[in-house]
């Protein structure tokens, strides 16, 4: 296997439990190789062996013109910074402004580098190959480990003040429900209810394990329809793509967690929002899983390194 010194682009999904590293071309979302990493609580340690990934790749298929990063966060992606390309205050033990960029420029000589968070590469990868094609103003929302969204807007990445941090929204959450959250920032947040960690204490068992008539999903479905509430009152996105391990639901199933969630949140909308009550299809192509699947992250790095060649 080989190509054209410089039309190689390496990838890099940098998750809270994994980094799934790849490379592929110029042009498309074919991936070549790749690997994956686990992240644990040693950045030196896991950027280590990622760069000497690249280096190896390099030495078999040719140089690589560009890397993107899509990574967790939150990141400091203010171009001049002196903390430009670190992760920063992440809950995350071990990460807090680990540098991710440092180590990539120093070790891959000459490359591009591209950096945004896991999310709005994951949208950018959906709305280049996926479900959003054709899609300037959309959502992508993941939920694991963490709860993250990004999206586009006029066809651009969502930036400002930093990124969207959209997992930590507050929610009104269940009346009667205690559950104090699992977020050590703000305890009863999206991401402090819904996430895979807040599924597992709150039930005393990963969600794969749970049974399909747990209550923890009624709960769980019903919050995470609050924060589809809100994401389509403030942002009024034309589709949200709901990806990560959550939505896969386990002994629920991903089928029946969508058909929960789309008539959750079309009670909590109760035909406010008419575009959604006219348009063919309705919330079942409104609120979608993501076609990339588990690869919109490390589809989505790739096509950040892709465009900060062009």
């Amino acid at each position: 296997m080989s190509a054209a010194s410089g039309e190689l682009v390496g990838a890099i999904e940098a998750g809270g439990t994994k980094f799934v590293c790849a490379i592929g071309r110029r042009v498309g979302a074919e991936l070549l190789v790749r690997e994956q990493f686990a992240t644990g609580d040693d950045p030196e340690r896991v950027m280590t062996e990622v760069v000497l990934w690249f280096v190896e790749q390099q030495r078999r298929l040719g140089r690589l013109a560009a890397v993107g990063v899509a990574s967790f966060g939150p990141l400091d992606l203010q171009e001049g910074s002196g903390t430009w390309g670190c992760i920063t205050t992440t809950p995350k033990p071990g990460w807090q402004w680990a540098d991710l960029a440092g180590p990539l420029l120093r070790g891959i000589p000459g490359v591009r580098l591209a950096l945004d968070t896991d999310v709005n590469g994951a949208a950018l990868g959906e709305q280049r190959w996926g479900a959003a094609r054709g899609l300037e103003d959309f959502v992508y929302v993941t939920v694991g480990t963490g709860i993250g969204g990004g999206g586009m807007a006029r066809g651009q990445l969502l930036h400002g003040l930093m990124h969207p941090e959209m997992g930590h929204m507050l929610l009104p959450g269940v009346l009667g429900d205690s559950f104090p959250g699992v977020c050590p920032f703000h305890g009863r947040c999206w991401e402090g209810l819904c996430s895979g960690p807040a599924i597992a204490r709150r039930a005393g068992c990963e969600a794969e394990e749970l049974s399909a008539d747990h209550e923890a999903w009624s709960v769980t479905i019903r919050c995470m329809a609050q924060a589809m509430m809100n994401l389509t009152c403030v942002l009024s996105p034309r589709r949200i793509v709901l990806g990560g391990s959550v939505r896969k639901a386990g002994r629920l199933g991903e089928s029946e967690f969508f058909r929960r969630l789309r008539l959750e949140t079309g009670e909590l909308l109760a035909g406010y929002i008419g575009a959604l009550s006219l348009r063919a299809g309705g919330l079942e192509e409104y609120l979608v899983p993501p076609q990339l699947g588990d690869d919109a992250g490390v589809c989505g790095a790739l096509a950040l390194g892709q465009d900060v060649l062009l």
